[in-house]
């Protein structure tokens, strides 16, 4: 689900926002959350090459370090291609089929083994949730979107949001995005967990790719048998309906105090396209509340168009970084991506331990200010576009990009934007002299986006 931080998953814009159904909102927040592009020219259209067949487990399996299951969609060649809605950048594809979530010691991999654990001890007679987790990154615009009653207006959708591989393929913006799919191919209850990309902000708790968890739920037939033919409003006011809702809501509680111990809980209303009614859940940690996942009891018309129109369900989504980052007390989400090993070295398979930091270099404070458009009437600067160039050419080495003055002049109606760009290394010390050279190229490469330097 389609959410932010990388917290909620449902759909929806991002607000810290940390990543959820896997980002149920639809304030497309997470990185813990809906959805949300730079066109190359050219003329040949995207040929996907055929992918690995996708893999199901009970939640029962773990997977090793040394599974054949990681780094099988790691072949940037899949993602960089001259399609002209192609807006996918090296960067980018170089943090593809990395499947940090399938790595055991990996702090976002112990996050979703214990979330998987937990899942399984709910397994009996009726319903055993099934394991997906190495699914093809790329996916339709039907799966992402139409499937889930994405509007084709809806901002999530926008290249200015999202990663296009071609016009109707793209790397996926939730784990929703495989709902449909597994509910057509028979599945009554499943996990599905995955790394998911958009276009964001830059600061310590987003980052362009993260990971979510999407669980779906239908409920035996014979609970809801009483609801068959029910639609619309009389469908939401039944004893069935709200049926669903506290079996949805008892099992997520459960799981939060899986995860953090018994803590305290609230339940606020939400609004996601596919589910009805939606809510989100809040836990009381560290002295305050902080929601955790979107969720709500799958929409009819979501069931009619995976072909499941005779059940009833539910469905999730949360953010993994959300949840490694507070339990973990993990203070950047770049971290997450560190091949250093005093990082890794600190954390073992199925243990929770809070992070040492080894090191905190100073970071390089650079401005740029540009002018945007050539008129009022003539600017469509997109401020996503100026972060993606960014991050293409400093990599991780940018730790914050924040606006610090904005005008508009009075005569020629142009606006002028000048950010601070905060350079900081998590493994070294960064000089003065790399990241002028860094800033240099990022002023040249500003005329790519209709802007010129001040």
């Amino acid at each position: 689900m389609l959410k932010s931080l990388t917290c909620a998953t449902f759909p929806t814009r991002r607000t810290v926002h940390f990543p959820t159904i896997a980002t149920l909102s639809t304030r497309l927040d997470a990185n813990a959350g809906i959805e949300r592009g730079s066109s190359r020219n050219a003329t040949s259209s995207f040929i996907r090459s055929t992918p690995p067949t996708p893999t199901c487990r009970t939640s029962s399996s773990t997977v090793s370090t040394h599974s054949p299951l990681l780094g099988r969609y790691s072949d940037p060649s899949r993602y960089l291609n001259a399609n002209p809605a192609n807006n996918i950048t090296p960067h980018i594809a170089s943090l593809v089929g990395r499947d940090l979530h399938l790595r055991p010691s990996h702090p976002i991999g112990i996050i979703r083994a214990k979330i998987q654990q937990y899942f399984s001890s709910l397994n009996n007679n009726e319903t055993t949730y099934k394991i997906f987790d190495a699914e093809d990154p790329i996916v339709t615009t039907q799966q992402c979107f139409d499937d889930l009653l994405i509007s084709p207006d809806h901002p999530g959708r926008a290249p200015t949001d999202t990663y296009y591989v071609s016009e109707s393929t793209l790397l996926r913006t939730h784990t929703s995005a495989h709902q449909s799919q597994h509910l057509r191919s028979g599945c009554d209850a499943f996990l599905c967990c995955g790394d998911v990309y958009r276009r964001d902000e830059i600061d310590a708790t987003h980052y362009p790719a993260f990971h979510q968890m999407e669980g779906v739920k239908l409920m035996h037939p014979r609970s809801v048998e009483n609801a068959q033919g029910l639609t619309g409003k009389e469908w939401l006011d039944s004893p069935e309906c709200r049926m669903v809702e506290s079996d949805l809501k008892s099992t997520l509680e459960g799981l939060m105090d899986h995860l953090f111990g018994p803590t305290h809980k609230r339940w606020n209303e939400d609004y996601f396209p596919f589910t009805q009614p939606s809510f989100e859940l809040e836990i009381f940690h560290n002295d305050e509340w902080m929601e955790v996942l979107g969720c709500g009891v799958i929409h009819e018309e979501v069931l009619q168009l995976s072909n499941r129109a005779d059940r009833r369900g539910w469905a999730f989504g949360l953010g993994l970084e959300r949840l490694a980052m507070i339990l973990f007390k993990i203070p950047d989400i770049r971290l997450f991506w560190t091949e250093d090993e005093r990082f890794h070295s600190q954390f073992k398979e199925g243990s929770i331990v809070e992070f040492r930091p080894y090191s905190k270099y100073p970071p390089v404070f650079k401005d740029i200010a540009f002018w945007t458009g050539s008129n009022k009437d003539n600017d469509d600067f997109v401020e996503n576009d100026f972060f993606d160039l960014v991050r293409s050419i400093a990599g991780d080495l940018v730790e914050r990009i924040e606006l610090i003055d904005s005008f508009t002049h009075p005569k020629s109606g142009r606006s002028s934007r000048c950010y601070r760009i905060s350079y900081r290394s998590m493994d070294r010390n960064l000089t003065n002299e790399e990241i002028d050279e860094l800033q240099f190229k990022l002023r040249d490469e500003c005329a790519s986006l209709g802007c010129e330097v001040r």
